[in-house]
């Protein structure tokens, strides 16, 4: 009788162990089984040097959003990001999408400043506006070659 409850508190202790590193891995991978809280609106740069998918999508240094993919536009050959942005943020329709770097590291992310019109951005909608991130090597050869 004994050593059939130690058996079962093992096995009630696996099963609970089992359980908490499902969770875990769930929300850690952050899996949405009851349909995503996010929509897509697409940004057209001309460079995203150094930025990377699941990179923030930041207003006013608040983050609204992630990368989710970024992929070329073989008509005008420039790079198109996907952004995926929360559902209880609304995006204005002419929005400046830039790319910026935080901290001296240079992490890269998206910076979206909101104007001043009324009409709002729909899934799937282009950002026209955008800025491309800042070429630190290119100044520098600029200014060494004496091309300033």
């Amino acid at each position: 009788m004994r050593r059939s409850s130690v058996e079962i508190a093992v096995g009630v202790f696996v099963v609970i162990g089992i359980l908490c590193v499902g969770y875990l891995t769930i929300r850690l991978g952050e899996v949405n089984w009851f349909g995503d809280d996010t929509y897509s609106i697409f940004g057209r740069f001309e460079s995203v040097s150094g930025l990377k998918a699941g990179a923030s999508v930041e207003i006013a240094g608040i983050p609204v959003g992630k990368i989710h993919a970024i992929t070329l536009d073989h008509e005008r050959q420039m790079a198109m990001v996907e952004m995926k942005i929360s559902n209880d943020v609304a995006i204005t329709d002419d929005v400046i999408a830039a790319v910026k770097t935080s901290g001296l590291i240079g992490d890269k992310f998206v910076k979206l400043t909101p104007g001043g019109s009324a009409d709002m951005l729909k899934p799937g909608d282009v950002i026209v506006d955008t800025e491309s991130a800042l070429d630190i090597e290119e100044l520098v050869s600029k200014y060494v070659f004496g091309k300033v």
